[in-house]
């Protein structure tokens, strides 16, 4: 993979992307998925199944394609940031961004000196992004805050006028319990619409690029007509559990009772 990051070209040109998320912490799940022509895949620390032994063995196996590594680390931790950008993730999300001094901390574990505070020791990126990554990474490594709580939107001007943040990524459902309304994603609850309908356009408006999490596809080509740079839709597993639901569902000639929260 070069060292430029084929999301921003992307989002530069105005061409919303599509991006997979991997709960499953297997290689050949990852692999499978990776095939399927996602725009990235991002690996699930936070909420999955992954730890960094497991997330390597994936990363490994998203390299056989094009398709963009990311991950979201379990919470704002410099050590696991900097460790999952040396193993080779353009881009990093991480969860529950809620100030400026937050998003700052975040942002420049991603940059190396002088804007940022990032260790040097790219030992497999610098294998896999070529030997120019160093000179390129502050440009197109992404980081990639989370808006998913009542305070994150209370301060969202000021998370989204730090400089050195790359993009946010909306969690509707923690928004949606923050607000009081039932945690879900392709929400319609007009509390919840309004929160998204903000930060989205106030993202736009600071220059800053900015994703969301979907059930469906119908839901994500609303973000992205909504002005959403990045979408995700479910996930490896509920992928995976949706379909053998539909086709034993077809085969006993019944709908399905099963629901997949994720």
């Amino acid at each position: 993979m070069p060292a430029k990051n084929p999301l921003l070209d992307a989002w530069r040109s105005g061409r919303s992307t599509l991006n997979g998320w991997l709960v499953i912490p297997h290689h050949v799940a990852t692999e499978a998925m990776a095939h399927q022509g996602w725009d990235s895949l991002t690996i699930d620390m936070q909420h999955g199944m992954s730890d960094y032994s497991s997330a390597l063995g994936m990363l490994t196996a998203i390299s056989t394609t094009k398709t963009v590594a990311m991950a979201r680390v379990p919470w704002l931790d410099e050590g696991i940031i900097m460790r999952m950008l040396d193993a080779g993730c353009y881009g990093i999300i991480c969860p529950m961004i809620n100030t400026a001094d937050e998003a700052r901390r975040f942002a420049r574990a991603c940059l190396y000196v002088p804007e940022g505070n990032r260790s040097f020791g790219p030992i497999r990126v610098g294998h896999y992004a070529g030997s120019d990554y160093y000179q390129n990474a502050n440009e197109e490594v992404l980081s990639i805050a989370m808006i998913e709580s009542r305070e994150a939107l209370d301060n969202l001007d000021a998370i989204l006028d730090v400089e050195e943040l790359k993009a946010i990524y909306i969690g509707p459902a923690d928004l949606s319990l923050a607000l009081g309304c039932v945690p879900k994603f392709d929400q319609e609850d007009p509390v919840v619409v309004a929160a998204i309908e903000r930060i989205v356009t106030s993202a736009k408006a600071k220059g800053k690029w900015v994703g969301i999490h979907n059930a469906t596809v119908a839901y994500a080509r609303r973000m992205t007509d909504l002005g959403a740079d990045f979408v995700s839709v479910g996930s490896d597993f509920s992928l995976m559990t949706r379909g053998a639901a539909a086709i034993v569902s077809e085969f006993r000639g019944h709908e399905s009772d099963r629901s997949v929260p994720y």
